[in-house]
């Protein structure tokens, strides 16, 4: 019998609570330095970070402050998120472990307050968040305005339908398209100009499926209802529209198949890089 203590729900809930405080803490303390080396910037990071009581109300005015246009102002765009927060409480579960994706697999970036203030990346995805709730609980057309406004800003188009977990990395941003029934599985990393497209014009399930621990380089393009398996690698550049087995790596235009080359965690490490391999034996894709 397994004699093991277990924990309660509310204990699991506070030690949530206890890691998002821990970053908050972390956050002001490094805004605080920031100030301090450049005062010019003191608006910025009292606003945005020092004035606010904790991280759902900081996220909420800075998503409010970079979404804002004619059509909706700041304050409604804050007001919005922290109502979903308040509603979806995990989700500021997903923000911290999104924060930390990109300090743990970005070495551009030892700060929270890098991608907090500045990465579109961590924005869209978070942005990404509130319209995904709201498309699930029927305000469509609230989610379509995020989803725009995101596009417009951020350079990304992700649909509010699809389905995204948590500790998700996108590098750059730039270019990168996820539509409406992609399923992304946690722990995931994609650099700029990705797209997770669909095929045909039915309605069901027609976008990828990309499982834990992959890597989706610069430029790739996968399309249709295809799995990209668990720990799997798709190389820069490179067009896949059938099913990568896990713990493999996928190169070329059309993509071909290197059976168990990716490394244990290619989300993590952020290997660019082919291994030696006889690219005669590769399998193609298509």
């Amino acid at each position: 019998m397994d004699s093991a203590p277990r924990l309660r729900m509310g204990e699991v809930a506070s030690g949530r609570s206890a890691a998002i405080d821990l970053y908050w803490h972390r956050l002001r303390g490094e805004a605080e330095a920031a100030m301090t080396r450049e005062p010019a910037l003191t608006s910025l990071l009292v606003s945005t970070i020092l004035e606010q009581p904790d991280l759902a109300t900081a996220l909420a005015g800075r998503l409010g402050q970079r979404l804002a246009g004619d059509e909706l102002p700041p304050e409604m765009i804050a007001r919005t998120v922290l109502k979903v927060i308040d509603a979806e409480p995990a989700i500021l579960d997903a923000v911290h472990a999104d924060l930390k994706a990109v300090v743990e697999r970005d070495p551009a970036s030892g700060r929270l307050m890098e991608p907090f203030l500045f990465f579109k990346g961590f924005s869209a995805i978070e942005t990404h968040r509130i319209a995904y709730h709201l498309w699930q609980a029927g305000r469509r057309d609230m989610a379509l305005v995020l989803q725009s406004r995101s596009s417009s800003v951020f350079q990304t188009d992700i649909h509010p339908g699809a389905t995204i977990g948590q500790g998700i990395f996108i590098d750059h941003a730039t270019g990168v398209v996820i539509g409406e029934t992609a399923e992304i599985d946690d722990e995931v990393s994609i650099l700029q100009d990705v797209t997770l497209g669909g095929t045909g014009t039915h309605t069901g399930k027609r976008h990828p499926t990309i499982r834990t621990g992959v890597m989706i380089g610069a430029g790739a393009q996968i399309f249709g209802p295809v799995e990209i398996g668990a720990y799997s690698k798709i190389a820069a550049g490179s067009l896949v529209t059938t099913t990568v087995p896990a713990h493999s790596t996928a190169v070329g235009t059309p993509a071909r198949i290197i059976l168990g080359d990716a490394p244990a965690n290619p989300a993590r490490n952020m290997d660019q890089m082919l291994t030696e391999r006889d690219y005669s034996a590769f399998t193609w894709v298509i």
